[in-house]
């Protein structure tokens, strides 16, 4: 079971969500209703039952939204294919935070504000934590970054999931650069620019526009090919069946991040953060054809200035960090967890970071296993002690589930419940001197 929303905090003022109860075993996990920020963020707190709470808080940052979406807390992200994260929590005896944000679309600055709010509002309704763990996948994994390195007095480790933490103006422009290569490819597919999207595209885009790209793209997969190869996006090699599969998706998921992401961050960081005026692009068959063809844009230095303030990581880490990227993410590079390790070498805190890669497509595509045993490691490294008994919840859920999108985004998901990805992910933290069958274990034995 799960807590969902029955409707209803779309509106300011309305009376907040009844309680929502579930029996885990023995324990007792309680949602309580949801209540409002002074900011308009939502917020939700789900706790064990009575004299299970082992004091810890977890802190849930949630990823992406679209900004044309009601503010209110994105169930879908809440789940792990049906798998309740705030229960998987409270059976572990930690307590659970979480919060909509004020803002939809790019919400970074915002999130992580309304995260700290939701830290004091907790202490105040259940009593100050001992330990308090961020988590968070996508855009809510570079929130829970920047919160360790900015307010390491309030946190004392995270859990950072698939998000753009290398660098921010590299995300941009990885999006950016895939419209512009689509519409050289096929010109004429989706009005507009990589930099202007009119509302008509966004409003229509799943009724219209989506089924334009996917014959599109169906009738020529040679030219598909090759702008997958020149926007270095990657697709499913790693299980053939997937693969024609994947290429849909990885051209759909990048244009849905343009269409529907483009004019919020415009405005929100104050001009075009777009720039590829000295990009040369290669791998197509007429490297000096697309290079002359291509329109070309420059980033408004207001812009650029506010990513650098607010958007961006230094690797300035105090407290432990435990990092999960998978190496084919179509939509945020594989190279952000590299770049920001090399960040945390020059700000000499790279033994606060640890990386785990998950050889697999797809964004965020994580099996349950894998997320419980990182943020295990995550406990140990903070000094919580060993978590021990995950096989009791394993118990409880489906562990050959993976994390959905629950961003309105196209995805697909390739489901293995035990694959070479996760042996491999289990060899490393065995490298890391953590044993997973230990922590399994109900008794550590």
């Amino acid at each position: 079971m799960r807590c969902v929303d029955r409707g209803g905090w779309m509106v300011r003022g309305v009376l907040a969500l009844a309680a929502c109860v579930f029996s885990a075993g023995n324990a007792l996990a309680q949602c309580g209703p949801d209540g409002f920020h002074d900011s308009g963020a939502v917020y939700r707190i789900c706790m064990p039952g009575d004299g299970l709470w082992n004091g810890g808080l977890i802190v849930f940052a949630h990823g992406y939204v679209s900004a044309d979406q009601p503010i209110g807390i994105p169930e879908g992200q809440l789940e792990i294919d049906g798998v309740s994260i705030p229960e998987v929590a409270n059976l572990l005896g930690f307590g659970f935070a979480t919060t909509s944000y004020r803002v939809n679309g790019l919400a970074i600055k915002e999130g992580l504000d309304d995260i700290l709010e939701l830290v004091d509002i907790f202490s105040a309704i259940e009593g100050e934590p001992n330990r308090i763990y961020l988590i968070g996948p996508s855009e809510g994994g570079l929130i829970t970054t920047l919160g360790l390195e900015l307010y390491p007095e309030v946190f004392d480790g995270g859990l950072s999931m698939c998000g753009p933490t290398g660098d921010f103006v590299t995300q941009i422009n990885y999006i950016g650069d895939f419209r512009i290569l689509f519409d050289y490819y096929f010109p004429g597919v989706i009005p507009g620019s990589a930099t202007e999207i009119p509302q008509n595209v966004i409003d229509e885009w799943d009724i219209v526009y989506k089924q334009a790209v996917q014959k599109t793209i169906a009738g020529d997969p040679e030219r598909t090919l090759e702008l997958l190869d020149v926007a270095d996006a990657p697709v499913d090699f790693f299980d053939p069946a997937n693969l024609e599969a994947s290429i849909e998706n990885t051209v759909l998921v990048m244009l849905w991040y343009n269409i529907f992401g483009t004019n919020d961050a415009t405005a929100k960081l104050g001009g075009l953060p777009y720039d590829n005026m000295n990009r040369v692009y290669s791998g197509s068959s007429d490297d000096v054809l697309l290079n002359a063809s291509v329109p070309r844009f420059a980033a408004d230095e207001a812009a650029l200035a506010e990513i650098a303030t607010y958007y961006q990581p230094l690797g300035a880490l105090t407290v432990p960090q435990v990092t999960l990227h998978t190496t084919a993410d179509e939509i945020i590079s594989w190279l952000h967890p590299w770049v920001y390790l090399l960040r945390t070498v020059f700000q000499d805190s790279f033994e606060q970071n640890t990386y785990l890669p998950i050889s697999r497509y797809g964004h965020c595509n994580f099996t349950v296993e894998e997320v419980l045993l990182s943020f295990a490691l995550l406990v140990d490294r903070v000094g919580g002690g060993p978590l021990l008994g995950l096989d009791a919840v394993y118990d409880r859920v489906a562990p050959e589930t993976r994390w959905p999108a629950g961003n309105s985004a196209p995805r697909i998901s390739n489901k293995q419940p035990s694959d070479d990805a996760t042996q491999e992910f289990k060899e490393r933290l065995l490298e890391l001197g953590f044993d997973s069958a230990e922590a399994q274990s109900p008794s550590g034995g």
